[in-house]
């Protein structure tokens, strides 16, 4: 099993860009209800989460939907969010568009609860402006069919999880394991950057959880879940491994672009995974902050950190093996592990050999903490179960190793 990962582990090539980090504007939707009188539809994008830029109706009768991000330049991942209901049942057709530069990526989700989600119908989705070229190509737009009634329908790029719904997760879980938790600052506007104090919070053996970076990646967020929850489970394992460990967890690190509907963005219109070299941002400085505190505090290590992601398909993005932490060769053993355990598996692993600047999380991690740190990534469209069952196949095969005797 090493030698598959140790096969499957890519170098990434040549120089990466320099991006600045130092807050830039954005454009802020309006939030409001958007009403056609004639036809008795209406759409909304006021909610947390939602976006929803301007609506027009065409002369095919179509509701043209556009979204536009925050700022530009910016990361293809035009997240879409607004309720829409009419006085009578009917069918209707919503045309979404964007920006020139940008594309569609995400079929809708539906919900009339705003919590349970369901795909829409393939069959009721018509992509347009395709690269007849390129098979792999992005749509330009896309046209959907739905069923509108007097109870408002939810259209979401993915599932809702603004951070309400975080929290109250958050709360939950901090009930079911006795453990606190701590706000270690705030975002840019001023909502609260929360942390799970998991396990042993005495202890000098410690691991780092991170996700929601950028806003419309649920998936990295389903698979933090899943993995949380396992390491939680009562079992004696997880009970054992919470004895001897320190477990600190931020699920939300952009509660403000989640908030806001933002494609990418914090409010200060920066992808705060570009911001862990200059930490202009308060949402990675509160990260670091706490990082040095505890490690001053206990005396201790961390030994493993992890930054939950989504993207297009599946994807593992650790360190190379040429770099040593805390624990050497953990995360390639980890991996393969991972595939051990899940039949039929084969993950897609890149490592990647350059350290500085360690703009990204797991590239400071590393250098900072001397964590073992890899970028875990979901596909968009990865089905829910396995994200779940990888979510928490991770959890048991780390806690295995972590769980080992220490020479």
């Amino acid at each position: 099993m090493t030698l598959f990962i140790f096969a499957a582990f890519g170098l990434a090539q040549g120089p990466e860009p320099v991006i600045s980090t130092v807050t830039v504007p954005i454009e802020k939707q309006v939030r409001q209800t958007f009403e056609f009188k004639d036809d008795r539809v209406y759409f909304s994008n006021e909610f947390p989460g939602g976006r929803l830029n301007a609506i027009e109706k065409d002369e095919a009768g179509r509701y043209v939907v556009t979204i536009t991000p925050e700022n530009a330049p910016i990361n293809m991942s035009p997240w879409y969010a607004f309720k829409v209901w009419s006085r009578k049942k009917k069918e209707i057709q919503v045309r979404l568009v964007y920006p020139e530069y940008a594309r569609h990526r995400y079929d809708p989700k539906l919900s009339t609860d705003g919590k349970t989600w369901t795909p829409l119908d393939p069959q009721k989705i018509v992509h347009e402006g395709k690269d007849p070229q390129d098979e792999e190509s992005l749509p330009r737009s896309a046209v959907i069919s739905l069923t509108v009634s007097r109870r408002p329908v939810w259209v979401s790029a993915q599932e809702l999880q603004p951070s309400s719904e975080v929290f109250a997760w958050m709360d939950a879980i901090a009930k079911k394991a006795g453990a606190p938790i701590e706000e270690i600052g705030q975002s840019r506007e001023g909502r609260p950057l929360r942390m799970l104090r998991l396990g042993n919070t005495s202890s000098k053996r410690m691991m780092l959880v991170i996700s929601r970076q950028h806003p419309p990646e649920v998936t990295g967020y389903f698979a933090m879940q899943a993995f949380i929850e396992k390491l939680i489970d009562g079992s004696e394992a997880s009970s054992a491994f919470r004895r001897d460990w320190g477990i600190y967890v931020v699920p939300l690190m952009n509660p403000d672009g989640v908030d806001e509907g933002h494609w990418r963005h914090n409010q200060g219109g920066i992808d705060l995974n570009r911001d862990w070299q200059d930490f202009n941002q308060p949402e990675t400085q509160a990260v670091r902050n706490f990082l040095s505190r505890r490690i001053a505090e206990t005396g201790g290590r961390f030994y493993f950190g992890i930054d939950f992601h989504s993207t297009w398909n599946d994807i593992y993005y650790p360190m190379n093996r040429i770099y040593e932490g805390n624990s050497p060769r953990l995360v390639e053993r980890w991996l393969g592990n991972i595939q051990a355990a899940i039949e039929g598996y084969e993950p897609r692993i890149q490592a990647t050999e350059r350290l500085f600047p360690t703009r990204v999380s797991r590239n400071y991690f590393f250098d900072c903490c001397g964590m073992e740190a890899i970028v875990y990534e979901i596909g968009d469209n990865t089905p829910r179960d396995f994200i779940r069952k990888k979510g928490e196949v991770a959890a048991v095969e780390l806690m295995k190793l972590l769980s080992e005797p220490r020479p």
